[in-house]
């Protein structure tokens, strides 16, 4: 069962990157920042509704366009860049042998660490840009020495977790439940190879949230009053 389901559609954000991109200028030493705001989640948490009502408040307290970003995006992106999908996909998942074997055999072979610096430079162009959230990618690590950007996590407890998958994904609870186990691990080995980092680690970022315990509106409304009544 394919995860992109739990992603929303992307060629309206391609659309909206490529004019925020349009309109980017050199930014001006004396001029403030714009808020960039990162959200990540454990697995079965849903930073996507979170994230998309906050862009909704974000344009509505700021009257300005604002950029939701999150791989799905940035494999379009690389797409325009005659990236494979499936190479972005499978960031991480090769061992580190494999790529250093080719390394040396064929000078066109690009390792993980390769792509994966290509989309670090993307997440800190979006980041440097603001008006933008930005979901997953290791994001709050990429851009923790950044000024401007807020980092936001989002926890739950297990079950909720798996009922939130079962639904969204329309599988049964048991199914949820591998899904659940599984793709945490596999972000959290990810970032560990390509960011040498704990992702978990809380020092990271400015607020947690129980998924479980707020609905998204709420959480969305608190991230939006932080970030953008101050900015």
């Amino acid at each position: 069962m394919p995860v992109t389901i739990l992603t929303p559609e992307v060629e309206q954000r391609l659309k909206a990157y490529h004019e925020l991109s349009r309109r980017s200028k050199p930014l001006d030493a004396n001029a403030p920042l714009k808020p960039t705001i990162t959200i990540t989640r454990e697995f079965g948490c849903e930073a996507y509704p979170v994230a998309e009502e906050l862009v909704k408040l974000a344009e509505k307290m700021t009257g300005e366009q604002w950029l939701l970003a999150d791989l799905s995006l940035l494999d379009a992106v690389a797409k325009e860049h005659n990236i494979p999908e499936e190479v972005m996909l499978s960031l991480g998942s090769k061992p580190r042998w494999l790529d250093d074997m080719f390394a040396t055999l064929s000078p066109k072979w690009k390792t993980d660490a390769d792509y994966y610096r290509l989309l670090c430079e993307q997440v800190v162009s979006i980041a440097t840009a603001g008006n933008a959230v930005i979901v997953g990618l290791g994001a709050p690590i990429i851009t923790r020495a950044m000024k401007n950007c807020t980092h936001v996590r989002l926890i739950a407890d297990h079950d909720f977790k798996v009922r939130s998958i079962a639904r969204r994904m329309k599988i049964d609870k048991q199914e949820a439940e591998l899904l659940v186990l599984e793709k945490q691990k596999e972000r959290d080995k990810i970032i560990r190879k390509l960011l040498d980092s704990d992702e978990h680690d809380p020092m990271y970022y400015h607020l947690i949230f129980n998924n479980g315990k707020l609905r998204n509106q709420q959480i969305a409304h608190t991230i939006a009053d932080l970030v953008l009544k101050k900015s």
